[in-house]
């Protein structure tokens, strides 16, 4: 998946809605001011300067869209309010005075308020070209930044993406082999229990294999893969093994590591029940606080304990990165030991973190 890229359109040869509104913006008070100044009817007044502004307008916009090779885009647009200007200021005379416009033009003091509207026009044109110029450089630069932000986030949920799926590749031998050491333990000690469990097992790899590269997976599929697990482990020590799987309604929908708690279940059988003689209990549950909307889940064992020497395996490492990756750098793995013996692991993420 990559970022989309932003188009730019190409300039247009006739001038948007906006530029039309700022150019009228502009005409309106300086046609005031030049009727106040020169006593001529603001009508007149308004015509003319409307005309040029017009002119040099259409002359900005057809200067982007029809822009030579040989010239930028800045040259092409600031040539342009260079040529036009005269021939608008030429033009709104005639716009007004039409074929008297030579009888017009006699009079020297006329002459120079022309030869000053066209330096008004020039004056004018270059220096709203300048300003409006800078202005689609500053959104250019705007629409630059967001593409860059739009891919690196991309880019980050991509890497997120594959670095989960990688962890999670990581995962899967190790739950499978170690439950596959389980059924073999029990073919070894010629269990009359060994058929069902192998048949269960089965079964079990069945529904749970679709599910490890699951990326909707969810705290309640993986609910229901860990009461599955357990009951299978159960038939094979009916009288060691006990447990209790929480009902979280609230927190099914949970998007969550696939096999993240599976992982510690596993890990309480192996390591917390299967050692000792007396077996013991497993508790899956958790909660979540209604006031920041953290939430916990637990795996408790009483079973033989830690030993002091005892490090969190691959297994444990991977978890926690996975969940990181999913819920943020806050997402942690706690693993506490419990009076008179066992072992409490604890999941704290929050949710919609990123």
């Amino acid at each position: 998946m990559t970022a989309p890229a932003i188009t730019r359109p190409a300039p247009a040869l006739l001038p948007t809605r906006r530029q039309a509104l700022v150019v009228a913006a502009i005409v309106l008070p300086l046609s005031w001011l030049l009727h106040k100044a020169s006593g001529t009817a603001f009508l007149a007044v308004l015509a003319r300067i409307g005309f040029v502004g017009a002119s040099l307008l259409l002359a900005y916009s057809a200067a982007g869209a029809l822009q030579p090779r040989w010239l930028s885009l800045r040259a092409a647009r600031l040539l342009a309010i260079i040529v036009m200007a005269p021939f608008a200021s030429l033009g709104s005379a005639v716009l007004t005075q039409g074929w008297g416009v030579l009888t017009y033009f006699n009079d020297v003091q006329i002459l120079t308020g022309h030869i000053m509207m066209m330096g008004l026009a020039l004056l004018f044109g270059l220096t709203v070209s300048l300003l409006a110029m800078r202005g689609e450089r500053l959104a250019r630069e705007r629409a630059d930044r967001l593409q860059v932000e739009l891919e690196k986030n991309t880019l980050e949920r991509e890497l997120s993406d594959a670095r989960l799926r990688l962890l999670q590749a990581q995962i899967e031998p190790h739950f499978l082999f170690n439950t596959l050491a389980n059924v073999e333990a029990l073919v070894d000690a010629g269990s009359p229990n060994a058929g069902p469990v192998l048949r269960h097992l089965i079964a079990y790899l069945r529904a749970a294999m679709p599910r490890l590269n699951a990326a909707d997976a969810t705290l309640g599929s993986e609910l229901q893969l860990v009461r599955t697990y357990l009951e299978l482990m159960h038939m094979r020590m009916p009288d060691r093994l006990h447990f209790t799987v929480a009902s979280l309604p609230a927190l099914e929908p949970l998007r969550f590591p696939a096999m993240a708690l599976l992982t510690l279940v596993e890990n309480a059988v192996r390591h917390g029940i299967d050692p000792g003689m007396a077996g013991g209990r497993i508790d899956v549950g958790g909660e979540a606080d209604t006031t920041t909307g953290k939430v916990v889940l637990w795996v408790a064992d009483t079973g033989v304990g830690m030993a002091e020497t005892a490090q969190p395996g691959t297994g444990l490492s991977n978890l926690q990165a996975r969940l990181q990756a999913l819920y943020g750098a806050s997402a942690r793995l706690d693993i506490h030991e419990q009076a008179p013996h066992g072992v409490r692991v604890e999941l704290h993420f929050q949710p919609g973190s990123p």
